[in-house]
Formats: C-alpha cells, sequence, structure tokens
C-alpha cells in the first residue's frame, strides 16, 4: 500500500501537528506555515508527537541516505518522561523509510550539525555526559561510523539545558561556519571558533543577543534552510532588522523573516522543530 510520502514525493519538511493544536503556539506556526505556502515549500504535519521539538527525536539522515535513529533519553527531560516522543513507535510507522538503523546511543538530533556534504558533523560535548558508560573516543568512533562523518566536538553552554549545537553553529559550506556573536574575548563563542579553526574551518559572528534562562529568543543561528529560501526567526525586537541584514549578506538565496516568538521563548527555534526527509 503507498504511503503518503508516495502520494506526494516532493515533500520535504515536517512538523509536530501540536503547532497548531496548542494555542500558545498556534499564531508562530500560522505565520511560519503561511511563509512556506507562498514560497511553494512543501511540508506535513505529524501526528502523536509528545513535543514540538521534531529535531531532537527524529532521525538523523547520512550522506549515503540511510536514516539513523538515537536513543531519545535526554537527562533534561528525566522528570518529564512524558515528553520524550518513541520514534520507534509513535512516529516511524507513519514514515516507512527505508534504511532505518537504530542506536543506543543517548543522542538528541539537535546536537548534530552537519556540513552541507555531510562528511563532517559538529557535536556538543553534551554527548559525553549523556552517555558516561562509553569511553570518550569509543563514543567518537562509534558516532563517525554511524554519520559517516568526520565528528568535530565543540565545548557545550553549561547553562543550556540541552547543550545542542545548532545553537551555536551552522555551516554556510564546507569551509566556512556561522557562529554566535559575543564581546567576550575567550567566553564560549571564542572556544568554539578556536576548536573549528583547528580543523581548517573558519567561523563568522551571526548575530546574537540573550535573553533569558531556557528561552531561545535571541539565537538568529537556529534558522530553518530550506531549499532554496532561508527562513530567519524574528522575535519582535530591534534586532531583528540587523540579523535580516546580515543573513541577507552571508546567503546566496533569499532571506525570509518568520516572527516565532511565542516558541522560542520555550527554547527554540526553526531548526528545532523541523525535520527534512
Amino acid at each position: 500500500m503507498p504511503t503518503e510520502l508516495d502520494k506526494k514525493k516532493n515533500i520535504m519538511y515536517c512538523f509536530s501537528s501540536l503547532l497548531t493544536e496548542n494555542k500558545k503556539y498556534r499564531a508562530a506556526a500560522n505565520r511560519l506555515f503561511r511563509a512556506l505556502d507562498e514560497r511553494h515549500v512543501d511540508y506535513r504535519l505529524l501526528e502523536h508527537t509528545r513535543d514540538i521539538w521534531l529535531r531532537d527525536f527524529m532521525p538523523v539522515k547520512t550522506r549515503s541516505g540511510s536514516y539513523v535513529s538515537f536513543r531519545y533519553e535526554p537527562s533534561y527531560l528525566i522528570d518529564n518522561p512524558g515528553l520524550r516522543t518513541d520514534f520507534k513507535t509513535e512516529i516511524a510507522p507513519q514514515l516507512q523509510l527505508e534504511r532505518l538503523i537504530y542506536s543506543d546511543i543517548n543522542l538528541d538530533g539537535g546536537n548534530i550539525v552537519f556540513s552541507p556534504s555531510k562528511n563532517t558533523a559538529v557535536v556538543s560535548d553534551r554527548v559525553f555526559s549523556e552517555n558516561p558508560d562509553i569511553q570518550p573516543n569509543a563514543l567518537i568512533s562509534e558516532l563517525e561510523r554511524l554519520l559517516e562523518a568526520q565528528i568535530i566536538i565543540i565545548p557545550s553552554l553549561r547553562s543550556d539545558m540541552t547543550g545542542h549545537a545548532d545553537g551555536m553553529v551552522r555551516f554556510l559550506d564546507e569551509r566556512t561556519a556561522l557562529g554566535n556573536s559575543s564581546p567576550y574575548k575567550f567566553g564560549l563563542e571564542a572556544r568554539i571558533k578556536s576548536v573549528l579553526k583547528k580543523c581548517g574551518i573558519e567561523t563568522y559572528d551571526f548575530p546574537y543577543f540573550d535573553s533569558s534562562k531556557d528561552s531561545a529568543v535571541g539565537c538568529y543561528l537556529n534558522y530553518l534552510d530550506a531549499g532554496d529560501f532561508v527562513f530567519l526567526p524574528y522575535f519582535g525586537v530591534d534586532e531583528d532588522e540587523k540579523a535580516a541584514a546580515c543573513a541577507e549578506k552571508l546567503f546566496s538565496k533569499p532571506v525570509v523573516p518568520v516572527n516565532i516568538r511565542e516558541i522560542a521563548v520555550d527554547g527554540g527555534c526553526l531548526n528545532c522543530i523541523s525535520w527534512k526527509f
């Protein structure tokens, strides 16, 4: 029996149906979906997710086309197990993906940032504390095997409950990345730049401001790169225009601003809520 994906082969992006079902997120979600519709970017809503952060519990697609589903038991949800979506039983039947691999490594998808070719993947050091029973070198070797990529470990933001890499680094090309701007010469952002530089990757500053603990308001880096467009998170503040001007200079494709403040206050932006086939 053909799946929904067979009927509509050009569907590329998924979001949780909770975005429209939850009144708190509905306005922001409608602004996003309207922007996608106007630019003919196809998407679908997935049912039965426990929260809206698809990036974290969905599988990761490697350069060969395999999908790797990691164990989703993050420490920050230890007191809220009801928010942990079980991809294998609750979501996988909706997609019927081929070449799907399951791994016992505890790792959120938001903590994996691929280069465009997927030959390189940046992961924050949070992966070590989430897998205390695996020696770091062995863990990196297994990740490189599963992800078919060179792994670069960057320091995580200790105050960020998730410690994800996708709020700290995004790739422009194989040798160029974007990182959050910071006035601190020896701060976290500078240390991340140093790590990437040692691996031959130059990092450029991208607009950022720190709003409050556990909020992603101010993290423009968590944009959605959707084919011919970059959808840039807006937060209804003066800094939005500066971020858009910077993005338009850096990207070789149109930049589309989307105000998602109602979502961002809960800890994530556009990359966090999306998943690409």
